[in-house]
């Protein structure tokens, strides 16, 4: 695993800041050290969505999220042909609540740049 993402990318929505890091991994439990890193990184942080693929792996995970942004990170992951990727997004809330709607399109936003960033889009 990199330890540095490939592309990072910072959006704003209704004062909620998005944070988004592409990493390459090697192996899913990989994973783990990567969304540990994001919670050390970004301590204010209310939630850390991921989605990765690895090999046959395909997994995500919304950390309680609304909207089910990992879900929304993993279809950005297929969606560009990115194969032992990890998508990770750490929401910083804002006071405003976004509704499951906004909250996905605010995911998928901030992924869509970090993907971008790194050069690797489709």
């Amino acid at each position: 695993m990199t330890a540095e993402p490939l592309g990072t990318a910072v959006i704003e929505v209704r004062r909620s800041r998005f944070y988004a890091h592409l990493y390459r991994i090697e192996d899913p439990g990989d994973i783990g050290q990567v969304l540990a890193g994001h919670r050390e990184a970004y301590r204010k942080a209310a939630h850390h969505c991921a989605a990765w693929r690895c090999g046959s792996v395909e997994e995500f995970r919304s950390d309680a999220e609304v909207g089910r942004p990992g879900r929304v990170l993993l279809d950005l992951l297929r969606k560009h042909a990115l194969g032992n990727h990890a998508l990770v997004v750490s929401r910083i809330f804002g006071g405003v609540l976004l509704g499951p709607g906004n909250v996905g399109r605010a995911f998928r936003d901030a992924g869509e740049a970090a993907i971008r960033e790194a050069g690797v889009t489709r």
